[in-house]
């Protein structure tokens, strides 16, 4: 059964603008955070590398956004991971989360500067967020370089959020490798805990509304 309705085109009306307002699950998520215990584990020609990294992530609240009748308030987020004892950036990660409140669906999309973009879908669960993309799937779905298809051929994400008592949160990422001239499929892992070290700002449309610079 159709899901969507017949009219495609009608924009909804009265939409609240305070984006923080309306991020539904989304809204704990909102601000800086920085995390200093991240562990990754991930793929050498000679077994599995674990390394130790710091985190900084900023996510800022966006103003509505619709599809004819489909209407998302979100995050626009940026990510930078850097190993210790390291100096240069060895993950970078931009994207937005998005929800849905007709229908609680919750988007994560991402792109990295190695050539790979990912739309990942999900949901709230009782104390956190699970969104999940898999490899050929049009609607959650991952696209990445031929040299990665050829090397390093992702065949699923899943990122597990788990929200604390204490304001902050932690996540686990597991990516799901088939790696060139090894046998199965690699777990490249990691996980962190974020503690928030700046509030939210308000979403360009609120922020214009009550005199302050975008």
């Amino acid at each position: 059964m159709n899901p969507f309705p017949d009219d495609i085109f009608t924009e909804p009306e009265d939409v609240d603008p305070d984006g923080l307002a309306n991020l539904g699950p989304l809204r704990r998520l909102a601000g800086v955070w920085e995390g200093r215990k991240g562990v990754d584990v991930n793929p050498k020609a000679d077994g599995p590398e674990q390394r130790e990294y710091v985190e900084r992530i900023v996510m800022r609240p966006i103003d509505p956004q619709a599809n004819g009748p489909q209407l998302f308030y979100g995050l626009r987020y940026h990510v930078r991971v850097i190993a210790v004892g390291e100096e240069t950036t060895f993950h970078d990660q931009v994207g937005y989360w998005l929800y849905e409140p007709a229908t609680g669906l919750i988007l994560q999309s991402l792109a990295i500067p190695r050539g790979q973009t990912a739309l990942a879908g999900g949901a709230a669960t009782d104390t956190g967020i699970v969104v999940k993309a898999t490899r050929g799937d049009t609607q959650h779905g991952i696209s990445s370089t031929a040299f990665l298809e050829h090397a390093f051929r992702t065949d699923s994400y899943q990122l597990e959020i788990t929200f604390h008592d204490d304001d902050s949160w932690s996540y686990v990422s597991d990516t799901m490798l088939a790696v060139r001239g090894q046998e199965g499929l690699f777990q490249h892992r990691d996980r962190n805990t974020l503690t928030r070290v700046a509030e939210p700002m308000g979403n360009p449309l609120m922020r214009r509304e009550s005199g302050l610079d975008l």
